[in-house]
């Protein structure tokens, strides 16, 4: 705990000689209302969720569905505005230290989500381990998966994750990306997706616009 507060004293000073003292102020009471927020839902789930302090930006939310569901947190977690975490039946969500979720993610989890430390995730992505049984070839209307997303990994924007997906250390996912499987560590995972313009043939026509 005393090393926890060392920090966040070190980081407060080198903010106020960057940034300025009224800035620096105005940044860390909306720090200080996120770690309000975050108590406030620790104490809620407080039988499923483990965690020490993290922050929990506007209109971001946990909901947990079951009682059986676990979230674990580490030290620094910083969850921005608009994020949804949405945990049920045996669900196990495990973030760790120092991870960054930027505005507007989705964590859906029924089963298992890990995701490393030190680990960026930029607005927009989506997160889930499962899939809807359209099938309905059972009598679970879910397929249960996993997610694993090692350390220091940077997820771009707009990224869907999907089940079964097993992402190593040091791994960049570029913006856009659908990914699915397991994705080595220390590379750049991409999506190749080049535009294809194709001439109209016969008697087709070109449908024009006026303005």
């Amino acid at each position: 705990m005393v090393n926890i507060f060392k920090k966040l004293i070190m980081t407060l000073l080198s903010d106020i000689k960057k940034r300025g003292l009224f800035i620096t102020i105005l940044m860390n009471l909306s720090h200080l209302i996120g770690i309000t927020r975050g108590l406030f839902y620790k104490v809620l789930y407080f039988r499923n969720i483990n965690s020490t302090f993290f922050s929990l930006q506007a209109n971001s939310k946990i909901e947990v569905f079951n009682k059986k569901a676990k979230i674990t947190m580490g030290k620094f977690v910083f969850i921005r505005k608009n994020a949804s975490i949405r945990i049920d039946f045996d669900g196990v969500l495990q973030i760790g230290n120092n991870v960054f979720i930027n505005d507007n993610c989705n964590i859906n989890c029924v089963n298992r989500i890990t995701i490393g430390k030190n680990t960026k995730i930029a607005p927009n992505v989506c997160i889930n381990d499962h899939d809807h049984n359209y099938k309905k070839n059972t009598t679970d209307h879910l397929i249960r998966g996993e997610v694993t997303i090692g350390e220091n990994v940077w997820v771009g924007s707009n990224v869907v994750i999907l089940r079964d997906t097993h992402i190593g250390d040091n791994v960049v996912v570029a913006a856009g990306s659908v990914v699915k499987g397991t994705i080595p560590s220390n590379t750049i995972f991409l999506n190749k997706r080049e535009p294809e313009l194709k001439p109209y043939k016969g008697k087709e026509k070109v449908v024009q616009f006026s303005i």
